[in-house]
């Protein structure tokens, strides 16, 4: 099931279990996922595309060995908010993925998560090609972790 409403998503969840973000790129999908508690956000792994089911069956295992219970995928928008080539081809993906899986599937803003990703390997002095390596993976951290900042001030607020 595909929700747009962040506050739809979290509500429907069930406690205590973890939830992953994707970095969905041309030729992988980065992976972080959530502590049990969706606090911190934790980059995993990169998968490197090659077939949507090949590449989905790889995602879905490993989100049922990690024991996720939903899915955020970063929404490349372009800078002005518009919705480009990029952000077609990341809502088809999860209109297939939602076909085999009963996860619940939102939405996260990616504006400027890769940039973020990049100045914080910059900054922690990691290699050019250990960049190359764990960007993705790094930027679907930062997607995450703004999509679980959001559920928790939307919880403070409600109580």
């Amino acid at each position: 099931m595909i929700l747009t409403d962040i506050a739809e998503f979290a509500a429907i969840l069930p406690s205590n279990r973890a939830i992953a973000g994707l970095d969905l790129g041309d030729k992988t999908i980065g992976v972080a996922l959530s502590d049990l508690r969706r606090g911190v956000s934790t980059p995993i792994e990169v998968i490197r595309r090659e077939k949507f089911m090949i590449d989905a069956a790889r995602l879905l295992d490993l989100l049922k060995a990690r024991g996720a219970v939903g899915i955020i995928l970063g929404l490349p928008l372009n800078m002005d908010g518009s919705e480009g080539p990029r952000v077609q081809s990341t809502r088809a993906f999860a209109r297939n993925l939602e076909k085999l899986t009963d996860h619940p599937i939102t939405f996260w803003d990616e504006r400027l998560s890769t940039v973020a990703a990049e100045r914080a390997l910059l900054e922690a002095d990691t290699s050019r090609k250990r960049r190359k390596e764990v960007i993705d993976q790094v930027a679907a951290g930062y997607i995450l972790q703004g999509a679980l900042d959001r559920m928790a001030h939307m919880a403070r607020e409600q109580g």
